[in-house]
């Protein structure tokens, strides 16, 4: 039996504004939409990568309901960052003129039982829940991810092909040694010039020859080595190539002929600074500005959450304690700093992070200098991106 009671009417926004949620798998997408003219949500099925299915039914749900409220209709688009990247999100600004709220997975809320429901249709239905509660004002239902241009995600291919190239390197040089070694061989290096000269006078343990199979199995290895070493060496040509002199405003407390980085200036010429800073090397330059620097940080604490360097504490009533930190970022480019970190200690010793550093740990060894660093690499994070953004120089840090 009815109740009687009539579901509020919307107001605000959300009484003008058509809410699509677009949930991606490679087999089909689930569209939620709900409209102005009620608190139902719909869902639609398409095909995967269906834009042009797509467009019609977001087009006909608009139409439809402008024709009832008989006034134009906002349209919100959002759908989980992933696989599929931001190809969808820079094809509805192009073809549609519409905005798209890109998620974050993990930044939605989930029920804590043991054994929950997941299927497309009610993750469809969570994130246009969780779309109109951000557009009332709640943004603390989901994170924003930041849809980068198309320059700004080429920029990061080449670390990344040189990053899977390294991989594939050590994969193949190490496959090689324990072929070797299986038969008793040590001693040889298969990225060395001779290697394919000493293979061949090569004996086994035993003072035989390498047998027949295993020896065309290297040579097949040694030449997809050679391969991916030559592609390897044209990878970091191309990254060398931006750290060539360019005549550019000095850094704050550095030689005139530094370039200075800073909001509004081309990468390279960031890469180019940094990389002049003693112990940051042309990856670490590259890195930092393809992948960190070039994001949107209003402060320092945002910028160590996003690397996940920030204290995790756990306090309720009498229990507290620290989960260390919190590793919200990719980790590949956190494990880069704290290798930045060591170095910095290294090259840096006069600097004022150093200094610090080496009075928190005062000669100590092992585990707490782990911990350490960590908070150095927090802080020499942020120091970084001060100078990238302002060109000032980290204290007492040495400039080439």
């Amino acid at each position: 039996m009815s109740s009687g009671i009539e579901p509020a009417a919307p107001t605000g926004v959300e009484a003008t504004t058509l809410y699509v949620a677009i949930e991606i798998s490679r087999k089909s997408w689930v569209v939620g939409i709900k409209s102005p003219q009620g608190e139902k949500i719909g869902l639609h099925t398409l095909r995967a990568a269906d834009v042009v299915g797509l467009k019609g039914l977001i087009e006909e749900r608009r139409c439809r309901a402008e024709r009832a409220l008989d006034r134009a209709v906002t349209v919100r688009v959002c759908y989980e960052a992933g696989y599929e990247g931001f190809w969808l999100a820079r094809w509805l600004q192009q073809e549609m003129g519409l905005e798209t709220v890109v998620l974050d997975p993990a930044s939605l809320l989930v029920n804590r039982k043991a054994k929950q429901r997941k299927t497309d249709r009610i993750d469809a239905k969570k994130m246009v829940r969780a779309l109109l509660a951000y557009d009332r004002g709640d943004t603390a239902v989901l994170s924003r991810v930041r849809v980068p241009s198309v320059e700004e995600e080429d920029h990061k291919r080449l670390l990344r092909e040189r990053q899977r190239l390294v991989r594939e390197r050590t994969s193949l040089t190490n496959t090689v040694k324990g072929l070797l070694t299986l038969h008793g061989v040590f001693g040889l290096e298969p990225r060395s010039r001779s290697f394919a000269a000493m293979l061949s006078e090569v004996r086994t343990a035993l003072g035989q020859p390498l047998p027949p199979r295993a020896r065309r199995e290297i040579e097949r290895l040694t030449r997809r080595l050679a391969l991916v070493q030559q592609q390897l060496a044209e990878v970091e040509t191309e990254r060398d190539a931006v750290l060539q002199p360019r005549t550019t405003p000095a850094l704050k407390g550095a030689p005139p002929e530094c370039p200075a980085p800073g909001t509004g200036v081309e990468p390279a010429v960031t890469i180019a600074a940094l990389a002049r800073l003693k112990g940051i090397g042309a990856n670490d330059a590259t890195l930092l500005t393809h992948e960190v620097f070039y994001r949107q940080f209003r402060n320092r604490r945002e910028l160590a959450s996003w690397a996940g360097l920030t204290p995790t504490p756990w306090a309720s009533g009498d229990v507290q304690r620290d989960q260390g930190i919190g590793r919200d970022g990719p980790g590949w480019i956190r494990a880069q700093i704290l290798q930045m970190a060591w170095r910095w200690v290294r090259f840096q010793p006069d600097s004022a992070l150093t200094r610090w550093f080496e009075t928190r740990t005062a000669g100590a060894r092992g585990r707490i200098r782990r911990v350490m660093i960590v908070a150095l690499a927090r802080k020499l994070l942020v120091a970084l991106w001060r100078f990238a953004n302002t060109g000032l120089v980290p204290t007492g840090a040495r400039v080439a």
